[in-house]
């Protein structure tokens, strides 16, 4: 009698352990991202010396490196409130409540049903049993089923969607990025067209001044009336294109607004007069760290690792299928259904294997192979593509910043022989038109030298976003801390506490911003009238 219970206890234990032995099978391919073979050094670095291992790392607000306070608040205002960032956060929300869903399926299911009706026969049923035509029916019972995931097919599937929840919060990391260079760029174009405007105002009060020496040169008679119209028309020229700087400026004014959530009406910048941004020093790092230092690249490699573990669930649909369940309760013709004799029960299992179905999993398991294939081919693209930026946005600030100086050294010239021609002309030595070329020269000069140190400061805040921003892969949340709540967690559902850095809005009027109560950032100079 004991070796019989010794036997029967070793050999359920045995199928315990064969029952945890198969839940264990995954059939999903080992994963291993891709190893590339990348450059030791950058060809267009420039004046951009590889950092130091201890200054690799750009700050994650990496604007202040242009040292404009103004640029600060604006980034702070754009990140709180940008509602296309708030919406990214929402999807990294929702990538999460998926987590949760697929989960769910791991652990056994309860519930409970009850319920009454009142049936009445017909009369002329066929064997009928003999008796009333109306009966009663009430019951109340408890269902409980459950999946042994001996195949791994749900937990390849909330790895899949741990994996989308990752992938969710890079593109959140990448939309981010994606909006602080976007207003970053927006803001040092607005400052670049008031510098511009500054320009043309200093050069059509000197051109206002030379019109009144033209027209005193013309009454004394030590002019032609040439003289006047050439002035004239310079003038005007001047001041149409002066205009056309407003315009753009005001156009890109609206942009910041919206970035910032703000009513464009509403919204102001007042205007300065020069370019004050510091040239900022970039830690361009080494390339090898650039795949660990961008959003998309992240991105592209969870999207990867989710087809990878398709294949282990397209796999799991060639073999058997089993369930649990289990389900129990009350029934009786009447109320009396706590009677030990009304109660009912059952148990069992279920198992389910594909014989025959015309090639579909088979088509099933094809597709998750090639489509796994494709995430393979994006991520090489967009490492390729991350490299191609960092180069260009070398390339770019390094040639941008000598041109820059060879400007600056033509316009101390032009605004020189802007000076000495008028001075000619005045004692009646030059001709006017000498007068015309100078000031033509000197401020396309100026206005080319402002335009190509925008474009500096607008490559570096392109080269920064090329480089990541100063974010890091280490900055994704894992993929536990993906998961929302616990099992027997009810509160606290409408707002999941947030991590890896994203939450999302909880304020329910988001559109109060648009009322027309937007503060006006006008700190700085004096704003010039625009005619608007």
């Amino acid at each position: 009698m004991i070796m019989r219970s010794l036997r029967r206890t070793m050999l359920s234990g045995g199928a315990m352990l064969s029952l945890v032995a198969l839940s264990a099978c995954d059939l999903a391919p080992a994963y291993h991202p891709p190893t590339y073979i990348v450059p030791a050094s950058w060809h267009g670095q420039g004046a951009f010396a590889t950092a130091t291992p201890a200054d690799t790392q750009l700050p994650s607000n990496w604007w202040t490196l242009l040292h404009d306070p103004q640029l600060d608040a604006l980034e702070d205002r754009a990140v709180a409130a940008n509602a296309d960032l708030q919406a990214a956060a929402e999807r990294f929300v929702q990538a999460r409540a998926m987590v949760m869903s697929a989960r769910a399926d791991l652990l056994p299911h309860f519930g409970l049903a009850f319920g009454a009706s009142d049936n009445k026969q017909s009369a002329d049923r066929l064997f009928r049993y003999k008796g009333a035509l109306t009966q009663t029916d009430e019951f109340y019972g408890g269902l409980a089923s459950w999946e042994p995931d001996f195949w791994s097919e749900i937990r390849n599937q909330v790895r899949m969607a741990k994996f989308s929840a990752q992938e969710k919060a890079a593109d959140y990391a990448g939309a981010r990025l994606s909006l602080q260079s976007e207003l970053a760029s927006d803001y040092v174009a607005l400052r670049g067209y008031d510098a511009q405007d500054a320009i043309y105002r200093k050069s059509i009060a000197y051109y206002q001044q030379a019109l009144k020496v033209t027209q005193t040169q013309l009454v004394n008679q030590a002019a032609p009336r040439l003289d006047l119209a050439r002035a004239q028309n310079r003038l005007y020229v001047t001041q149409a294109a002066e205009l056309d700087i407003q315009a753009e400026r005001e156009v890109t004014e609206h942009a910041i607004a919206v970035l910032t959530n703000s009513a464009p009406s509403d919204f102001h910048i007042a205007p300065t007069d020069t370019l004050t941004f510091v040239r900022a020093h970039i830690p361009v790092g080494v390339p090898s760290d650039l795949l660990q230092r961008r959003p998309d690249v992240a991105s592209a490699e969870r999207e990867m690792a989710q087809a990878n573990r398709a294949i282990g669930v397209s796999r799991a649909a060639f073999y058997p299928h089993i369930s649990l369940h289990a389900n129990g309760g009350f029934d009786a013709n009447g109320f009396d259904l706590a009677n030990l004799a009304n109660s009912m029960w059952s148990y069992g299992a279920s198992a389910s294997m594909p014989i025959f179905e015309g090639g579909m999993r088979r088509a099933a398991l094809q597709a998750s192979w090639a489509s796994y294939r494709e995430t393979r081919d994006h991520y090489r693209s967009s490492v390729l593509a991350a490299f191609r930026e960092v180069e260009d946005g070398l390339s770019r600030t390094n040639w941008l910043w000598a041109e820059n100086d060879r400007l600056k050294a033509a316009t101390s010239a032009a605004l020189d022989m802007q000076t000495m021609t008028m001075t000619l002309y005045k004692g009646g030595v030059s001709a006017y038109l000498d007068a015309i070329i100078a000031q033509e020269a000197a401020l396309e000069a100026q206005i080319a030298q402002v335009q190509v140190e925008t474009r500096y400061f607008q490559a570096e805040i392109g080269l920064i976003r090329a480089l990541g921003g100063g974010w890091n892969d280490r900055l994704l949340p894992t993929p536990d801390q993906t998961m929302t709540f616990s099992v027997l967690q009810y509160d606290g559902l409408h707002h999941p506490a947030p991590t890896g850095g994203i939450d999302s809005v909880r304020d329910e009027t988001p559109f109060d911003n648009l009322s027309g109560g937007a503060p006006a950032l006008d700190t700085g100079t004096t704003s010039v009238q625009t005619g608007r």
